[in-house]
């Protein structure tokens, strides 16, 4: 039933102007009744930061940016949905257009600026879906105009905590000016301390909240080693890496298009993402568990994914290519490598190949 709505949708929403395709997906989602994916093999079954995911496979933030349909979402497959950024107050994002396709490379630019309808609206829509279980994270951003950004993501942390499923702290956005600064030593040890008492404080009440870091692509090794220092010092709960990417690849095959501004992510993004993945993954340690996203577009990069070092996947740029059917599609996939190779759990092949990843010339 999903590729037969992939094969009705897919040519109408590639028609329309990439955020009014979005606008359109949303409002399907909202509407009708998403069909159900059949129960997932308990193989699939992957246990991190405290949680139990049916399946590794997760939406990215960014899609449902407001809290609108992450249940349909877990009806259609995902073992989690990760919804936002959100930031305190409501914020429009950068002007349009903001959102590119670039069709011959599989990949999406865009420069959105965290737009969103603010935590209060987002909070109701989760409170009210609350009963219904599954896992949804909520992504927390600060607003462009703050002047205190670590503040804006202390209040979330006290506002979300009854709601969600784990937090992610987006620090790495390339679309709010400055925000990226804040993966920078000093300042991110000073918001690390911050949203984790702010976390601690919550949990009398609503419980042990996973508090997750998303950090860039673009970050140096010499960087990178600081931000897992100060994340493994401060008792994160885990780190997805990566975001969007300001680099453009010399494979991009649109040129053109890739001059827009913005985080460039799908296809092209799958090897620095898998490097990135493994340099965080050694530098761990064990330390905590790492989810990788960037590039998934098929079983085969799912599985390079978490060879590199993922405990879990997420994705989100693929889908406007490949559609809903990816989804099922990566996890028969996953399931088909775990039968032939006589392993029960994934998580028996995570880091495999972070060693000999790191060893690698760095991608272009």
């Amino acid at each position: 039933m999903i590729r037969a709505f992939d094969a009705l949708t897919l040519p109408l929403l590639r028609r329309l102007d990439p955020e009014g395709a979005h606008r359109l997906a949303i409002a399907g989602l909202k509407l009708l009744p998403a069909p159900r994916a059949a129960e997932d093999d308990p193989k699939l079954a992957t246990r991190a930061f405290g949680l139990n995911f049916p399946n590794p496979v997760g939406m990215a933030a960014g899609f449902d940016k407001n809290a609108e349909v992450p249940d349909a979402l877990l009806r259609l497959g995902f073992g989690f949905v990760e919804i936002g950024s959100v930031t305190p107050r409501p914020q429009e994002g950068n002007p349009r257009p903001r959102l590119f396709r670039l069709e011959e490379d599989s990949a999406i630019i865009n420069r959105m600026g965290f737009n969103n309808d603010g935590a209060d609206q987002v909070l109701r829509r989760l409170a009210h879906r609350a009963a219904r279980g599954g896992i949804v994270g909520v992504n927390v951003g600060a607003n462009k105009d703050s002047a205190d950004r670590a503040a804006d993501y202390v209040r979330l942390i006290e506002t979300f905590a009854p709601v969600a499923s784990y937090f992610t702290v987006n620090v790495s956005s390339p679309n709010t000016p400055g925000l990226r600064n804040l993966q920078q030593g000093a300042m991110l040890d000073d918001l690390l301390a911050r949203v984790v008492e702010a976390r601690d404080r919550a949990q009398i009440n609503a419980g042990h909240t996973p508090l997750l870091l998303k950090i860039a692509p673009d970050l140096t090794l010499s960087e990178l080693d600081d931000v897992v220092h100060v994340a493994r010092a401060r008792g994160i709960d885990g780190m997805i890496v990566s975001n969007t990417t300001l680099s453009r690849p010399r494979i991009l095959r649109d040129r053109e298009r890739a001059k827009e501004q913005g985080g460039l992510s799908g296809r092209p993004l799958l090897r620095l993402s898998n490097r990135m993945v493994a340099e965080t993954y050694v530098r761990v340690e064990g330390a905590f568990p790492l989810i990788g996203v960037g590039g998934i577009d098929s079983g085969g990069a799912a599985l390079t994914k978490i060879r590199a070092g993922a405990s879990l996947i997420q994705l989100y740029s693929s889908l406007v290519y490949r559609g809903l059917g990816l989804i099922e599609s990566i996890k028969a996939d996953l399931l088909s490598t775990l039968r032939r190779t006589g392993r029960d759990s994934l998580s028996e092949i995570v880091g495999a190949d972070a060693a000999m990843i790191t060893a690698e010339d760095w991608p272009d």
